[in-house]
């Protein structure tokens, strides 16, 4: 099982706006050119970030900004905003078990704990990124890019 692409999607969408804001208007059409995603998963994706009041869009081809500091969103905001997974569980249970079973009859018991522990696990290292991370990581790689393009 794997956690929903919109997820890298909107981390994407994220370093875009941060990286281009200030030359061009990153709208849906612009963004789906560098995710090479169709225009319409980028606008469910705004929708979405909008709508939890991480991002701004203009309406029409006004773009997308930041609404708030990098250094007050998260990762696991941006995880939550855009509902990587299935009613806030990242692990979803065979439907079933069999009560016949001793294992089946008590998996619930054996697993829940195990799995609440492991989801919060992943969620704290979430919420110790932020978005200004994303932006010095980018500007980095993008610093190296063009001095190996310059040949230094």
């Amino acid at each position: 099982m794997q956690i929903s692409s919109r997820f890298t999607l909107a981390i994407h969408i994220f370093a875009c706006i941060n990286t281009f804001e200030d030359e061009y208007k990153v709208t849906s059409d612009f963004l789906a050119e560098s995710t090479n995603v169709n225009p319409v998963i980028i606008r469910k994706i705004l929708g979405q970030l909008k709508g939890a009041g991480l991002i701004n869009v203009a309406r029409g081809t006004g773009g997308a900004s930041v609404a708030k500091p990098l250094n007050q969103i998260t990762f696991l905001d941006v995880y939550r905003a855009v509902d990587c997974v299935e009613n806030g569980n990242l692990f979803h249970f065979h439907e079933n078990p069999s009560t016949n079973c001793p294992v089946g009859r008590n998996i619930h018991h054996i697993l829940d704990d195990k799995l609440v522990r492991v989801q919060a696990a992943m969620e704290n290292e979430l919420a110790s990124i932020t978005l200004e991370d994303l932006k010095r990581d980018t500007e980095k790689y993008l610093l190296q890019e063009k001095e190996a393009a310059q040949g230094k």
